[in-house]
């Protein structure tokens, strides 16, 4: 088996937009990303035995991502999310339940791959939690001495409370953007800040490294106790589903390459911003366009305070 650095753990699918159908789900996404930026990663999912799930290989092979432990399923359908884009531009989704990324099981080969020494990061989202055979197999899965990358996705009816907790007591890196960051947090007091919630969640959880999306205003993070701001990106949005999932493989990206925090916040954003302005969440793309659009803006120097 191949020496993979990164495991993207979680749902692969179909999102179903009202004009065409596009290859996504937040793992493949990210899985997309990183091996755009020359990670060795594989992704850890199921599909239906159906045409859908056939095409979601045919493409993930054309892409040359690794599909070896892409799990088939009898019984359950290939996954989909019927998706529309309000008048925010913010993306709205209705999920099918149950389908086979549901019902990720822990077998031989995952159980190899996760005692691979050269495994740095594990990459998860809170919907592979929804049902009991996937959250077994993550279970398992964080048992792994890889760095544990949370990428929180809310979505109703799809989380609790207890749930997101034990998702977050795991974590070493949090992912999440401005809306969720102001959910989770408020659970405990009463806030007037954005930083004064990243605080909360980092001591409450333990968790050193929090990202934040702003959506067109950037991002921020809180690295080692030291907060980082970007500003946006600006681009003609064609619609933003996957700009996050770019976000979080360019985070990961630049930090696996030793670059400071501020830099890799000023990648992952301009990486974020470039999808958005594509269609879909794996659209092709030089990763040349992201340096450009870094220098263009100089934005590596707007740094923590």
């Amino acid at each position: 088996m191949t020496n993979y650095n990164i495991v993207s753990l979680g749902e692969i699918l179909w999102d179903i937009l009202p004009e065409q159908e596009l290859p996504g789900g937040a793992p493949l996404n990210v899985a997309y990303h990183l091996h755009k930026q020359s990670q060795k990663v594989v992704l850890v999912s199921r599909i239906g035995n159906d045409q859908h799930g056939q095409r979601l290989l045919d493409i993930m092979q054309q892409r040359g991502l690794a599909t070896d432990l892409i799990q088939r399923d009898n019984r359950y359908d290939t996954g989909k999310v019927y998706a529309r884009m309000d008048e925010q531009l913010d993306m709205q989704y209705d999920i099918v339940y149950p389908v086979a990324w549901d019902h990720i099981s822990w077998d031989t080969a995952l159980d190899a791959m996760f005692r691979n020494d050269e495994l740095q990061y594990l990459v998860y989202g809170s919907l592979l939690a929804r049902n009991e055979v996937s959250r077994n197999t993550l279970e398992k899965a964080l048992q792994s001495p890889a760095r544990k990358v949370l990428d929180i996705n809310l979505r109703a009816p799809y989380y609790t409370k207890e749930t997101l907790e034990w998702l977050l007591f795991s974590c070493d890196l949090l992912k999440l953007n401005i809306g969720e960051l102001e959910l989770i947090a408020d659970w405990y007091g009463n806030f007037k800040t954005s930083e004064e919630r990243i605080k909360l969640l980092s001591e409450r959880f333990n968790i050193q490294t929090i990202i934040v999306t702003l959506g067109g205003k950037g991002c921020m993070g809180y690295i080692q106790g030291q907060f980082y701001y970007q500003e946006g990106q600006p681009v003609k949005v064609a619609d933003t589903i996957g700009s996050g999932d770019a976000f979080l493989a360019g985070f990961l990206t630049s930090q696996i390459s030793g670059y400071t925090p501020a830099y890799s916040l000023a990648y992952a954003n301009a990486l974020g911003a470039l999808v958005a302005s594509k269609p879909g969440g794996c659209p092709d793309y030089d990763p040349q366009e992201i340096t450009d659009m870094i220098v263009k803006k100089k934005a590596y120097v707007s740094t923590g305070q």
